[in-house]
């Protein structure tokens, strides 16, 4: 099942306000100011979509508190923008959403990015990857120039490298980084550490930053793909490479450039396409209903990201 683009919800805002409603508060509005359930829809057209709490007296919408707060664009939009995100595998670009939606430029953009923000994990820690009996694949990659091209001005976009670590539980979730820092031993560590149960099998390359982090698993196990192999059995990093694949292909086809600042808001967003796609029991629909979820709780300001 895909998103019907000739839902209400995408053209009428009186239906995107109440979908999105309905997805908030699917047992009863609550405020968000206060966490009371005593709060009513306020009437007239000037207060449209108003609620006002029974208990600290204060006034909200369905945006107050999330990603779509203080934003003057249509809801309408948001959701058209939202499934669009959520269904398109390689991304979308902010001048594609810029046509599509009638909006401003600098509006799609900001707008792109909110959507990751809703796209990307909570502050809490996460529940490590694999357990007992599963695979996790880490592996690095780089974000950047290539080989034998140099684009003007040493300190241009597309002159630097950005290296990028992540893991996959083969079967279920990845996660991505962008280090900063010159990954060693001790950056290996620390993630794989973070990220991992220790009751998984670790596969990865050849690389010497893995091995001394990998002892400390159930299993660490490696292919030599200096030496041309690539499968041995069920080692490999089949996954970790395709999806890399994936996110190359969109970082160059999609969106072409992309500052160090934004890189890991671009991760979060593949690594949710990902972790919610088809064979985990998602579609398009569901996905962008996850967006949603995501939304509550977050704020992002043009400050922020600009």
């Amino acid at each position: 099942m895909t998103a019907d683009l000739t839902n209400p919800i995408f053209t009428n805002e009186a239906a995107a306000i109440a979908h999105l409603e309905h997805s908030r508060w699917p047992n009863g509005v609550s405020c968000p100011l206060c966490g009371s359930d005593k709060a009513k829809k306020m009437g007239g057209q000037t207060q449209a979509g108003m609620f006002l709490c029974g208990d600290c007296r204060g006034k909200f919408t369905v945006r107050t508190g999330t990603i779509w707060e203080r934003s003057h664009i249509p809801m309408h939009k948001w959701l058209l923008a939202t499934h669009l995100m959520a269904a398109s595998k390689k991304g979308i670009s902010a001048h594609q959403l810029h046509r599509m939606l009638g909006i401003t430029y600098k509006s799609a953009w900001f707008m792109a990015h909110r959507i990751r923000e809703a796209m990307s994990p909570t502050d809490a820690p996460a529940e490590p990857m694999g357990g007992e009996g599963k695979i996790v694949e880490m592996d690095e990659t780089y974000i950047g120039k290539k080989r034998g091209r140099k684009l003007h001005g040493k300190n241009h976009p597309g002159n630097i490298k950005h290296t990028v670590v992540a893991l996959v539980e083969r079967g279920g979730p990845v996660r991505s980084f962008h280090v900063k820092d010159p990954l060693n031993k001790k950056v290996a560590r620390e993630i794989m550490f973070a990220n991992a149960d220790k009751a998984s099998d670790i596969v990865t390359d050849e690389a010497t930053i893995y091995p001394a982090a990998g002892a400390h698993f159930i299993q660490h196990s490696s292919v030599n793909h200096s030496a041309k192999e690539y499968v041995r059995g069920d080692i490999h990093t089949n996954t970790i490479e395709g999806v890399f694949s994936v996110l190359k292909r969109g970082m160059v086809g999609t969106y072409q450039h992309c500052s160090e600042q934004h890189l890991q808001r671009y991760l979060n967003e593949f690594d949710f396409r990902y972790s919610t796609r088809t064979k985990l029991g998602f579609n398009d629909t569901t996905r962008a209903a996850e967006i949603l979820k995501g939304a509550e709780g977050k704020r992002l300001t043009y400050r922020q990201v600009a």
